[in-house]
């Protein structure tokens, strides 16, 4: 869900400017709507690919590098427009484990019980 939120609300509809912003910021502003609302919808396209369970892992491990790779570039070019400024990068961790665990561990020990 969190890809889709941000990809189809706060990118592709652009009803969180900021999102925009922090886009500018890294990429140039000439393009920046256009460039926010590809990457929205490579963020819904990463959501149906999750709802769909196809490769699971890669899927997963594709989220774990996208995540942490974005977080590192926005906490030194955008900190200031962060939602939680500097803790953004804790709470990427967090998700990046949720992430982590749900498809390494809760998968491996579902078949358990």
């Amino acid at each position: 869900m969190v890809w889709l939120i941000n990809g189809l609300v706060c990118k592709l509809l652009d009803l969180v400017p900021r999102h925009r912003e922090i886009v500018a910021r890294i990429l140039g502003g000439e393009h920046s709507l256009a460039l926010t609302r590809a990457i929205g919808l490579s963020e819904v396209l990463m959501a149906l690919w999750i709802f769909s369970g196809i490769f699971g892992r890669v899927n997963a491990v594709t989220q774990i590098v996208i995540v942490l790779t974005m977080n590192i570039i926005e906490q030194f070019l955008a900190p200031d427009l962060l939602l939680f400024g500097r803790l953004n990068g804790a709470f990427a961790l967090l998700f990046v484990l949720l992430i982590y665990y749900r498809e390494f561990h809760m998968t491996e020990n579902a078949g358990l019980s």
